[in-house]
């Protein structure tokens, strides 16, 4: 009979010890689960950038699950649709254009870096060099073209009409093409590196993160490009109210650190510069 009480209570000492390690189970996973930050993001450079913060903020309690996207429609999607709880692949005018044009409740959470957009040529070494009547291909998002017109008015290529807002200029609003550009905008941003490549056109103009993913250097490669006190900083995008969250308020903080900074000084070496706003 003392060897069968002793057999119960050991087995009722086993249950209770399985219960509380499944109650300690569960409550991990919930703290694990409150703590998780999904986040959609371009493969380079921004993906490459929360890789490096990733372990940072690991230490902080937040693990970071980074989606990589190709396109710069599908992360605003899947971020309006609760898939995503913040993306980093966008500047503020898309950002704004984004919201205003399909409704989304999306804020900026942080500004994090400027990747300046550059003009690519294989078949001119210089700006100076084109020709007249040279084309120059650029990117058939509008949310891209009022960036790109103005980097070429910049360069003395073209200027843009008076009393417009220039950050949502089209081809249309060109005033003055003393070479006679010929303008082509019916490329996706995606395919830009490849229209270079295939030496379409005289010159092609390619956003960096697209750029830097094929394997060029847009400081290097590039035969001009923007300034970098360039207004297209690229930022965390989150759903409004969700910015002040702790985990949003951390992952920002982590990105401005003087580590993440000088991970992107070091390895783009100027074709990223990072922002601290």
């Amino acid at each position: 009979m003392k060897t069968s009480k002793k057999l119960v209570a050991s087995l009722l000492t086993a249950t209770l010890a399985l219960s509380l390690a499944a109650c300690g189970s569960d409550e991990k996973s919930s703290d694990s689960k409150e703590t998780k930050l999904v986040i959609g993001a371009s493969n380079v450079p921004h993906a490459k950038i929360l890789e490096k913060a990733e372990p940072i903020l690991e230490k902080e309690g937040i693990d970071l699950e980074i989606e990589e996207y190709q396109d710069y429609v599908l992360p605003n999607k899947d971020l309006d649709s609760g898939d995503l709880d913040a993306n980093f692949f966008q500047h503020i005018p898309y950002l704004e254009t984004q919201i205003e044009d399909n409704g989304y409740d999306f804020v900026n959470a942080g500004g994090i870096h400027i990747e300046p957009i550059g003009i690519y040529s294989k078949k001119v070494k210089s700006l100076e060099d084109l020709k007249d009547g040279s084309t120059i291909i650029i990117s058939n998002s509008v949310a891209d073209q009022g960036r790109i017109l103005i980097l070429l008015e910049a360069k003395g290529l073209i200027t843009l009409k008076d009393g417009i807002d220039k950050t949502k200029a089209v081809v249309k609003d060109i005033d003055k093409n003393p070479k006679n550009l010929k303008i082509d905008a019916k490329t996706a941003p995606e395919m830009l590196v490849q229209m270079y490549k295939n030496e379409e056109g005289d010159a092609v103009v390619i956003n960096s993160n697209y750029a830097i993913d094929a394997g060029l250097t847009p400081t290097e490669d590039s035969i001009a490009i923007e300034d970098s006190e360039s207004p297209y900083v690229n930022v965390v995008a989150v759903k409004k109210g969700d910015e002040d969250t702790k985990a949003i308020k951390e992952l920002v903080k982590v990105l401005h650190s003087k580590e993440i900074q000088d991970y992107i000084n070091e390895e783009w070496k100027g074709s990223v510069v990072p922002v601290n706003e």
